[in-house]
């Protein structure tokens, strides 16, 4: 059986913060509203794109109908599909991590509460969609992280086993969802997440790429270095 290794998207594969931050500050522009600082932001990126639009109104203090809401989400993704990688950039040492994980035979994939199909614009632009078996949004199951589904459903559809697996990502939303599905997690402590990661119980936790080798062969030796 082959292992897979599933990463989160925002904040862990890729430093996305900028791009989203800058089309948040675009669609409050629009509503004559103060933009934000991107120190101020920054923390509340990771939930999608809807969650930061409601949050950037709150920091305004204002609020907005449902139906406004949905007519600002839509003009989001619109303006954000149109410069999605301005600035994003993947983080470093992950592309030679992924590199390790192929040579070894791993399957790799993305499970993510971006949207899916700019999930892959964003990795296609950026030379990466090619080296993920399955890259999973939160539209492209019923359910979204923190549910456990939307992770076993993106290792089944990777060619994966749930029983081989594990996780990296950068928030209470990814280390929930991989506590319920049974599922190991390793933890960057370079994301957005406005509280360490470190008191929110991942299996290990990592500065850099360069230390994700050691810490999936510490979790899971049963699975590295033998394919």
């Amino acid at each position: 059986m082959r292992p897979t290794l599933v990463f989160d998207l925002d904040g862990t594969l890729i430093d996305t913060a900028h791009d989203l931050v800058a089309t948040l500050n675009v669609i409050l522009e629009r509503e004559n509203l103060a933009a934000l600082p991107f120190e101020s932001a920054v923390s509340m990126v990771g939930h999608g794109a809807r969650v930061l639009i409601e949050r950037g109104l709150a920091a305004n203090d204002v609020t907005r109908e449902a139906a406004i809401i949905d007519r600002l989400f839509d003009d989001y993704i619109a303006h954000y599909a149109d410069h999605i990688a301005d600035l994003s950039r993947p983080y470093p040492g992950l592309v030679a991590a992924l590199d390790h994980y192929a040579a070894e035979g791993w399957i790799l994939a993305v499970c993510t509460n971006k949207l899916e199909h700019l999930s892959i614009e964003l990795l296609g632009r950026l030379g990466l969609a090619d080296r993920f078996a399955a890259i999973c949004g939160a539209d492209t199951f019923l359910a979204r992280k923190p549910d456990p589904i939307a992770l076993t459903e993106t290792i089944r559809r990777a060619g994966g086993a749930a029983e081989a697996a594990l996780m990296v990502g950068d928030s209470k939303t990814d280390i929930d969802t991989a506590k319920a599905a049974g599922i190991p997690v390793v933890a960057v402590d370079f994301g957005y997440t406005p509280i360490p990661v470190t008191e929110l119980g991942p299996d290990a936790v990592i500065s850099h790429y360069d230390e994700l080798i050691g810490a999936v062969a510490r979790l899971r030796p049963d699975l590295s270095g033998t394919h």
